[in-house]
């Protein structure tokens, strides 16, 4: 799998999926200014890295079970869950992060809205776990749709601890698998001379304490306008 994972790194930078700028961090939605920003769905413009992605996904589906069904987190989550499910020709569906306030109100779209999902394995896909909070909701959704998820797969995982306590403390925990850690990215970008060193260090700070890394190198968070 590291071997696979070191080529997702590498076509992460490349295609500039994921970008690393410790000198002029990105503001993410929170207002936190972080020297990382992953943007996954940009795999889905090359053909043969969409493919290295859906490949690794199998395999690594086959090495746990073959679940009942593929289950794809909107929205990022929904074209390789789609990928996947077509590659394994099994049935596929997509979890909304909270039930539309119209129409049959669905949550999880691709089942009946008045049946549910049967005490079926389903196995979720993410394209990126950062504090975990909607990959636990996705799971919880299923389990409130009488499905069995005990896994959910991701293409990247900035690793905080935040998101493995959270999916841990699940009843019963859900383990999260990624084909694309921190730690891996980080000794890519080193290997390939994408960061120098000094830039290492920062990141690996960074990854230490990522919501007091910027107010700490002069990147005070945003704070959102409350009109």
């Amino acid at each position: 799998m590291a071997f696979f994972a070191e080529n997702i790194a590498k076509a992460g930078l490349e295609i500039k999926a994921i970008k690393l700028n410790p000198g002029n961090p990105f503001q993410w939605a929170s207002g936190y200014r972080m020297p990382i920003y992953n943007d996954n769905r940009m795999f889905l413009f090359y053909p043969k890295h969409r493919d290295l992605i859906r490949y690794n996904f199998v395999n690594l589906i086959h090495e746990i079970n073959l679940p009942d069904i593929i289950a794809g987190t909107s929205t990022a989550g929904i074209a390789p869950g789609a990928l996947v499910a077509n590659n394994l020709n099994l049935p596929f569906i997509y979890i909304r992060d909270k039930p539309k306030d119209h129409g049959l109100k669905n949550q999880i779209e691709g089942i009946d809205a008045e049946k549910d999902l049967e005490e079926r394995t389903v196995i979720v896909i993410e394209d990126l776990i950062s504090t975990g909070e909607s990959s636990a909701r996705a799971v919880e959704a299923v389990r409130n749709a009488n499905g069995i998820s005990e896994y959910c797969l991701s293409i990247f995982n900035y690793g905080f601890d935040k998101a493995a306590q959270l999916l841990n403390d699940l009843k019963p925990k859900c383990e999260v698998i990624s084909l694309l850690d921190y730690n891996t990215l980080l000794k890519v970008a080193k290997e390939i001379g994408y960061l120098n060193d000094e830039q290492i260090k920062l990141l690996e700070e960074w990854r230490a304490d990522p919501f007091g890394w910027g107010e700490k190198h002069g990147f005070p968070k945003v704070e959102k306008d409350k009109k």
